[in-house]
């Protein structure tokens, strides 16, 4: 089995990819690249098992009737305004999941700086549909949605000034090897360590891996028709151990 994660951001530069082979005795990192570009990833989705993006894959649906009335000033369906409705078109209902289990909001789609890259996001989807991929935001197909941060810490790791910090991301980096002594990280460990969406691109990877096998919270049917929509973020369930006791 292949798995691969993508650390989207708005251009190639800040982008990065890292594909994970699964084995009967080991799990190694076999592929770890940062400045990609659509192309690449694209490319990594026809040959990977299960791919998996650190980025929304859709917008709120209220917030894109809310554009399309705004768009038509004839339309009799505008909003009230109110802090209530604009709770609901600045969060999808996978964002307050992800809040309802982590205590964490993700970033807004709709309003906060995760836009440019959905955006980007929006038009990697279709590349992937026109390849011969079917895209269902809802994660049950070959393409999910991956919140690394989140995973980490239902993982029971302390994620504190990682992002930040190349002294706080080799501690973390340490305890996962602890955890996983069958990750088998190669030459790209340093990479890791330095780089903050090189390690990040592993962990969505690893975090992939708990979607295709069935370790994570699936979208219930009364989500499901949003998150078709909206996109569903694959939050793992169990440890990180237990990434390598199905086959």
């Amino acid at each position: 089995m292949l798995t691969a994660g993508v650390d989207l951001a708005a251009e190639p530069k800040g982008t990065a990819l890292a594909i994970i082979e699964w084995k009967k005795t080991q799990a190694t990192l076999v592929d770890l690249q940062l400045g990609v570009n659509d192309e690449t990833i694209v490319e990594a989705a026809g040959v990977v098992d299960k791919l998996g993006i650190d980025c929304a894959l859709g917008w709120p649906i209220e917030f894109v009737e809310f554009l399309n009335n705004h768009a038509n000033l004839e339309s009799t369906s505008f909003p009230d305004g109110g802090m209530d409705w604009r709770r609901r078109a600045s969060f999808r209902e996978s964002d307050r999941h992800v809040r309802e289990i982590t205590g964490k909001w993700p970033l807004s789609v709709s309003t906060d700086r995760l836009g440019l890259t959905a955006m980007r996001c929006a038009g990697l989807q279709g590349r992937i549909q026109q390849s011969g991929i079917e895209v269902d935001r809802s994660g049950s197909g070959k393409i999910v949605e991956i919140y690394p941060g989140a995973s980490l810490r239902l993982w029971g790791f302390d994620t504190a000034g990682y992002r930040a910090n190349e002294d706080a991301r080799a501690e973390l980096l340490t305890s996962i090897e602890h955890s996983t002594p069958w990750l088998n990280l190669g030459s790209h460990r340093e990479l890791m360590i330095s780089s903050t969406d090189a390690f990040d691109s592993v962990i969505a990877s690893l975090a992939t891996r708990a979607a295709e096998i069935g370790l994570y919270i699936k979208p219930t049917q009364e989500q499901l028709e949003r998150a078709q929509v909206e996109g569903w973020i694959a939050l793992p369930v169990g440890e990180i151990e237990d990434l390598f006791s199905v086959h």
